[in-house]
């Protein structure tokens, strides 16, 4: 498990997602970016929690809380909200939390806020919005280590994920070994492509697929 967290590691979102589109699986979300200026990529196994509207007045657990104490080292909790902008489900105390446990960040559908704490003290955010708006009293989490949807995508729990500066890519655990052999040849094509741009190669030579042909999966077997 350690050897493929460390070689997704190595890699970006987009060559993740040039993998998984290559071979025809979902993954690659839209929408969902870095809350603060985050400078390294984040890889880790999926952590799920279902965040919504309380059905009623019985105590409810808060958002998150319990999937941070059962989660281990190298796990990234994946909130989702549908997406909402108007109610954070993440916060200060939640970043203090996750980041003593080893958590590597966290991934919402929806937004959060105290976005300042978490970056001071290095703990990855990505999201849709920062909103100074309590979770308290408007939702509550309905569900944990259960598939959610994310950004259009089915995140089971235990799903890879990887999000960067150019956004968040989940790889169901099945296909992972597939993604990350071609994942690797799609950044070691474009490592030599941008050596022969700075050779001075026209790019418009080197971006045809005659001087660098695709990968594909058949090509990288």
């Amino acid at each position: 498990m350690g050897d493929l967290l460390a070689r997704l590691r190595l890699l970006d979102s987009c060559a993740v997602s040039d993998a998984l589109d290559t071979l025809g699986l979902p993954g690659a979300t839209t929408g969902i970016r870095p809350l603060w200026d985050v400078r390294v990529a984040v890889a880790g196994r999926a952590r799920t929690v279902t965040a919504g509207p309380r059905s009623d007045d019985r105590p409810a657990q808060h958002i998150a809380a319990a999937a941070i104490e059962a989660a281990a080292d190298g796990d990234v909790l994946v909130i989702a909200n549908k997406g909402r902008l108007d109610v954070s489900c993440f916060g200060g105390i939640l970043t203090l939390a996750a980041r003593r446990r080893g958590i590597e960040g966290v991934v919402i559908d929806g937004a959060c806020r105290d976005i300042a704490e978490s970056e001071k003290s290095g703990f990855p955010v990505f999201g849709r919005a920062v909103v100074p708006v309590s979770a308290r009293g408007r939702i509550v989490q309905l569900a944990m280590e259960e598939p959610v949807p994310v950004a259009g995508v089915t995140v089971n729990p235990g799903d890879f994920v990887i999000a960067d500066g150019n956004g968040v890519v989940f790889v169901p655990a099945a296909e992972v070994v597939r993604v990350l052999d071609l994942a690797e040849r799609i950044m070691a094509r474009e490592a030599v492509m941008a050596e022969a741009v700075n050779a001075g190669d026209p790019v418009i030579e080197v971006m045809h697929d005659s001087r660098f042909p695709a990968i594909t999966e058949e090509a990288s077997s």
